[in-house]
Order: structure tokens, then C-alpha cells, then sequence
């Protein structure tokens, strides 16, 4: 829930504006890019995720559920909701306005969200009997037109307060299991100064170096900045004014795979993982 739902993604879900030049620097500069773009081509096509390359670095999540209150303390920002099971607004989510918490049992939680009378995602955790293991299973339909769903396992960095629910305490990321196919895949095809690219139902047209521009059909209208990161790209993607994750695509020299690291600028967490070329 801290983490986008894109874990693996241009995380995407998984977001700057051009620097200053004069007119001469920015021509000169524009020349180089181009020259320097013939080797991108490394990039172009599709790439899945590799499952088990994925790597979290970053604070364990924090989440209570005690005296009939759902609470994320590392949201961001942090999230407040009452467990009844019944729909309550939710301030300052790009993507969704309201929220369900529903204690199902002693080990079990279950979560809706709405983005005005939609219905955009639900995942439900669930705690092993041991109290060691949750498990995140979710459908997320935040992006019109394209849903997809999966797991994700944690495990227990800090006990739950004396009193609270199973799925209370701090939670380290450790494995993302089964993923619908299709959102594992993003493409790229860079041609000349510009870079296409689309993930999970979203998409973006951009020059390197050039200013920002929309991600298409992406509902918590986000921008992204493309510019060039070592022989691959770095992706700064910005929402609401503030930068939300800083993504870079790299060629690795088997050339049958790609290299992704996904940073939240806001908290430093981070996600990696290879991506593979598809056929």
C-alpha cells in the first residue's frame, strides 16, 4: 500500500520539467543526444519482469489495526481508516477517494478502494498462523481498461502492540508471487531523440532531455522526464509537483535483458529487478 501497485514497475504505478538553456547550448546538446540515442536501440522492445530478480530496499512498512482503526504509517502520506467494513473518504490519494477496511478474522484484513462510484482495487491480507508471514493478495483496476492481479509475501520485522490485530506491526517486502503475465510487460522504442513507452495500460511519448509531458490514461495524472542514464534511460516521474519515483532502464550486455531500479524519492525505498526480452 506504501508501495505503488506496480511493484515491478515504472513502478509504474507503478513521475520535471527541462533545465534552462540558451538557444545555442540546447542545439548542441540535442546534436549529442541524437548521436548518442543509435545505441539505445539496445532497448527497444519488450521486456517482462523477472519475478524472482525483484529486490526491496528501504524501512519495513508500518501498519496498526487496534480499537477498530485501520492505520498505514508509512503511507505516504500516512493512512487513516476505520475498520467497519463500510466506504470511507480518503484525503490526498491520486488514485482513489475512499476506502473499506473489513476485519474478516483474527488473521485476515480485507480492502476495497473507489475512485467515485468505481471500484479500483481490493487485496486482502492475510497473516500465517505462525504470525511470521502476510500474505498480500490484490486486483487492481486503477488504470481504465486494464486490470491485472497478484501476491506478495512479508515478513514480520516487529511484533504487533499487545492488543492489536495479527496484520499490526512492521513488515519487511520479501517475494512477489503469482502476477497477471501481461503486467509484468513493459516496451520501449526509442527513435532518434524519442522515447515511446507503455506499461500496464499507460503510456508516454518523450525526447530526451525535453521537458515533461503526461503519462496517458493514467488517473493520478503524472508526468514524466526522460533523460539519459549511462548507456540506458533514467525516467523522473512527477505528480502533484513532486517527484514520486526516479526509474532507470539499462541494457545489460547479454543483450537479452534489461536492468530496472525504481527509487521513491520521498522515502528512499527502493525496487529492482532484471527484465527479460520477450520473443
Amino acid at each position: 500500500m506504501r508501495r505503488t501497485t506496480y511493484v515491478v514497475a515504472a513502478a509504474l504505478t507503478l513521475t520535471l520539467a527541462a533545465c534552462n538553456r540558451t538557444d545555442t547550448a540546447a542545439t548542441d546538446a540535442n546534436v549529442a543526444s541524437e548521436a548518442e540515442a543509435a545505441d539505445l536501440s539496445a532497448l527497444n522492445g519488450v521486456w517482462e519482469a523477472d519475478l524472482a530478480s525483484v529486490k526491496f530496499e528501504g524501512k519495513p512498512d508500518d501498519f496498526l489495526l487496534q480499537g477498530g482503526t485501520w492505520k498505514c504509517n508509512t503511507c505516504i502520506p500516512p493512512l487513516t481508516v476505520t475498520a467497519d467494513g463500510q466506504f470511507h473518504p480518503v484525503a490526498d490519494r491520486p488514485y482513489y477517494d475512499s476506502m473499506s477496511a473489513k476485519i474478516v478474522d483474527d488473521r485476515t484484513v480485507e480492502f476495497h478502494r473507489r475512485k467515485g462510484n468505481r471500484e479500483v482495487g481490493n487485496n486482502t491480507f492475510q497473516v500465517s498462523a505462525d504470525g511470521n508471514v502476510l500474505t498480500n493478495k490484490f486486483h487492481d483496476a486503477t488504470t481504465p481498461g486494464s486490470e491485472f492481479e497478484g501476491s506478495a509475501t512479508l515478513r514480520r520485522a516487529g511484533a504487533a502492540p499487545a492488543g492489536a490485530h495479527a496484520v499490526s506491526g512492521q513488515w519487511t517486502p520479501d517475494k512477489v508471487g503469482d502476477y497477471t503475465p501481461e503486467a509484468l510487460r513493459v516496451s520501449y522504442e526509442v527513435t532518434g531523440n524519442k522515447v515511446t513507452s507503455s506499461v500496464q495500460g499507460q503510456t508516454y511519448v518523450a525526447e530526451i532531455d525535453g521537458p515533461a509531458v503526461a503519462v496517458q490514461n493514467d488517473p493520478g495524472n503524472t508526468t514524466v522526464a526522460i533523460t539519459r542514464e549511462g548507456a540506458g534511460l533514467k525516467e523522473t516521474y512527477t505528480r502533484g509537483g513532486k517527484q514520486v519515483s526516479i526509474t532507470t532502464v539499462v541494457p545489460n550486455p547479454d543483450g537479452r535483458s534489461v536492468s530496472i531500479t525504481s527509487t521513491d524519492p520521498r522515502d528512499g525505498s527502493k525496487v529492482s529487478w532484471t527484465a527479460n526480452k520477450g520473443s
